[in-house]
């Protein structure tokens, strides 16, 4: 009765939804982590995949992944596709949050209008780029013809020197928003005061930005460059409606090369490798995000 009386008053409430969260978080996400890297040391196919205990592998899985003649490619794939996208996504969302920081009619319709990308689903975002991207009746394709740009078409999915650079193209279309959205509350947290006095003192556009935007939302950059980052890691639909990562693996990265292996070569192991690995570069970007978010809290 007690307790029954504790929890009507509210006491030990807060520790109960608490611990209802670990355990989620437990059974869906610590367990599944924990069997990936069990597994990744493991020589585990799709006729073992269902018994309890695998052939230890040891090491191997490991060396077998930085031994692979495709490993080299995937690697320097993963590095284009995340600085590419991160910096355009970054580049062009502050440009565009600095334009609707205005005060003119419309500003925040058309903003929100932009977000409406970002919320698409993002094997909806692919299917829409394969067809923009389409080297015969693509919309691209059209348009560089029609203003004298190209003189033939170009095959973006199908060409092995333009391929990834094409989902790289659908990806900044697809992240820029958010990186929109992140850096106007940024910028709508800067007190006005601070340009009001700047332009007293004779200040050019440019100096305000350098001296007063950049450094207040130095925070704010950092978090949002950490959330790119992240999310682009986790890029998967736009491989898979786009490219296939191919031709020849010229636009397999990371993610994509471990649902290759697990579900493709059933290679379990070797899959679980390239995800343990995943897993340590994003932990170690997560950590930037914290300290980005916990200065800007100090801020």
């Amino acid at each position: 009765m007690s307790l029954f009386k504790s929890f009507r008053d509210g006491i030990g409430f807060d520790t109960l939804l608490i611990g209802f969260a670990l355990l989620y978080l437990l059974a869906f996400a610590g367990l599944p982590l924990i069997y990936n890297v069990i597994i990744s040391f493991q020589q585990v196919d799709v006729f073992s995949l269902g018994t309890l205990f695998h052939s230890a592998a040891g090491w191997d899985n490991y060396l077998s992944i930085f031994r692979d003649p495709l490993a080299n490619m995937v690697f320097w794939n993963t590095i284009i596709f995340t600085v590419g996208s991160v910096a355009f996504q970054f580049t062009i969302g502050f440009a565009f949050a600095l334009f609707f920081h205005q005060k003119f009619p419309g500003a925040t319709w058309f903003r929100g209008l932009f977000l409406a990308a970002w919320v698409m689903p993002g094997l909806v975002v692919g299917v829409l780029w394969n067809w923009l991207l389409s080297g015969d009746f693509g919309v691209i394709n059209h348009v560089l013809l029609t203003t004298g740009l190209i003189s033939e078409p170009i095959f973006w999915r199908s060409d092995i020197d333009v391929a990834l650079y094409s989902v790289i193209l659908a990806n900044i279309w697809y992240g820029m928003p958010f990186n929109m959205i992140l850096l106007s509350v940024g910028l709508a947290a800067i007190p006005d005061d601070l340009y009001e006095a700047a332009e007293l003192d004779g200040a050019t556009a440019w100096q305000k930005f350098w001296t007063i935007t950049l450094p207040m939302m130095r925070a704010t950059i950092g978090a949002v460059l950490a959330l790119g980052t992240i999310f682009t890691l986790q890029q998967f639909d736009l491989f898979a409606a786009i490219t296939s990562g191919g031709p020849a693996g010229s636009s397999t990265v990371a993610q994509y090369w471990s649902w290759q292996l697990s579900f493709r070569e059933f290679d379990f192991g070797r899959g679980a490798v390239i995800s343990v690995m995943m897993i340590i570069v994003v932990l170690a970007v997560s950590l930037v995000y914290v300290r980005s978010t916990r200065a800007e809290t100090r801020l």
